[in-house]
């Protein structure tokens, strides 16, 4: 006798059989029509050996060792080539807006590539080639610009300028285009263990830390030029060939840096079946987002943040606030409010640049002490609480500065021009403490946003770009507003 066949459980349309509600709608996800293939995922990878995540990270002190340069050197050169000072924060809107489009853009590609090198190691390279190229072109402007046109002598360079800005640009571009994919591979590896990504991101931070001392004990020395004699040129004046032996050795130590780090994985490619292999999400990846825009699926993902998530984003938007014109203006401030001195006048003015990018070392010397210690602390006080009093001693420090400044403006120097020991060793105080917090900023909200993600089903690009804009939209605004005032001055 035929087996009776038992009719099919019903389930109730938009509900899993286990009764669950379905996840939520992510964007990026097909939308109506057909249901794309499901398929498994493969097996999660094994676990990734520290001194591994260690050396991708490895990467992040050839980017920030022209990064430091940039910092510590830029601002008195643009002045140098004819920008008057007024203007010299516009030549910086270059980084918000770059990092506004740029890091989102990739983070978004890098987590649906399907390049057989892999997903992130692609942009790695191409980020830190764009930066090898970006500083050639900002060592040489001042040469470059006399090749193509600029008069011997006067004051403005308008050819150089030219040549400066672009290579300028494409050096923020690069630093976006490595750092991006760099932090979101560390993710990748460091999977679901919340504790492995904050070692992760704080060996970023050490060799952030690592390459700050390096660029800026390379930019507080006069002499380069006597080592390379060749870089002193009709064009290029003796600061001029300090700062282009100084981007020739970042040529160097980038690409050591970039091999060590990609060649310390192998990454799974993505296939061409819209199928994402194990990542920290633990989810399945669908690549299939022809119908749909990068710029709606950027805004589309913030419905989707959770009040955690958007606390990290607040909490670091004001952060930036109060770091970026620090970071844009270290150097300046110390060769004009402490030293007194002028881009064009003698060279007070340099030997307080050079004082403040001595002051940056001693910065990232503290900012690498902490960030071995930062996995330690917040083990015992929780992330949040090491965050908010690092933001804490950050206020305390530039309040510090002001006072520092006001002193300086009130006293009347020596015979020779020169502030007084304690002046000077007042304000580098105030830099080096500025370390630690600053260390707490390059690794603890990157940890946060990694971990907090990966229920949202948003990938880890796409993550770190997310973060990006609540660092570049407040520097952006900044730059705006202070254009406007410097402007109006002039």
């Amino acid at each position: 006798m035929e087996r009776e066949k038992r009719p099919l459980k019903e389930t109730v349309p938009g509900r899993h059989r286990s009764g669950a509600p379905p996840p939520p709608r992510v964007p990026g996800r097909h939308r109506g029509g057909a249901a794309p293939p499901v398929a498994a995922l493969a097996p999660p990878p094994p676990r990734v050996p520290l001194r591994q995540l260690f050396r991708v990270a490895s990467v992040a002190c050839g980017v920030q060792f022209g990064w430091a340069l940039q910092l510590s050197l830029l601002t008195p050169y643009v002045q140098e080539l004819g920008i008057p000072h007024a203007f010299a924060s516009l030549v910086w809107l270059c980084g918000p807006l770059s990092g506004l489009i740029v890091q989102p853009l990739i983070g978004h590609l890098s987590d649906r590539s399907t390049s057989s090198f892999g997903r992130r190691r692609p942009y790695i390279v191409g980020g830190a080639a764009t930066i090898g190229l970006s500083v050639l072109l900002v060592g040489h402007s001042a040469d470059l610009g006399r090749l193509l046109g600029d008069p011997p002598a006067g004051s403005r360079h308008p050819r150089a300028i030219a040549v400066y800005l672009l290579g300028f640009w494409l050096l923020d571009v690069g630093n976006n285009t490595t750092q991006g994919p760099c932090r979101a591979l560390l993710a990748d590896l460091a999977g679901k263990d919340h504790r492995r990504t904050r070692i992760a991101n704080a060996y970023f931070s050490l060799f952030m830390a690592l390459g700050n001392i390096l660029g800026f004990a390379t930019g507080s020395y006069s002499g380069w030029f006597t080592i390379l004699p060749f870089t002193v040129t009709s064009a290029c004046s003796i600061n001029c060939a300090n700062l282009k032996s100084a981007f020739l050795l970042d040529i160097i130590l980038l690409i050591i840096t970039t091999y060590i780090s990609i060649s310390s994985v192998q990454e799974v490619p993505l296939n061409s079946s819209s199928v994402a292999p194990y990542s920290a999400e633990g989810t399945e990846e669908q690549l299939n987002h022809g119908q749909e825009a990068f710029l709606w699926e950027l805004i589309g993902s913030f419905r989707y943040l959770t009040l955690p998530v958007w606390m990290v984003l607040i909490v670091t938007a004001l952060t930036w606030i109060g770091w970026f014109p620090f970071i844009l203006f270290d150097t300046d401030w110390m060769g004009r409010e402490i030293y007194r001195g002028n881009p064009d006048e003698g060279q007070r003015y340099q030997t307080g640049v050079r004082m403040g990018a001595f002051g940056l070392m001693l910065n990232s010397v503290v900012l690498g002490f902490t960030s071995m210690v930062i996995e330690k602390m917040c083990r015992k006080l929780g992330a949040g609480l090491v965050w908010g009093i690092s933001n804490i001693l950050m206020f305390f420090c530039f309040v510090a500065m002001l006072i520092i400044s006001y002193i300086a403006k009130n006293t009347d120097y020596q015979s020779s021009g020169l502030p007084s020991v304690g002046i000077v060793v007042s304000a580098l105080i105030a830099f080096a403490i500025l370390g630690a917090p600053l260390a707490v900023t390059y690794s603890i909200p990157y940890a946060m946003i990694s971990s907090r993600i990966e229920s949202l089903r948003l990938g880890q690009g796409l993550a770190m770009g997310i973060l990006n804009l609540a660092i570049v939209i407040p520097q952006q605004l900044e730059l705006q507003l202070l254009d406007c005032r410097q402007i109006n001055r002039t």
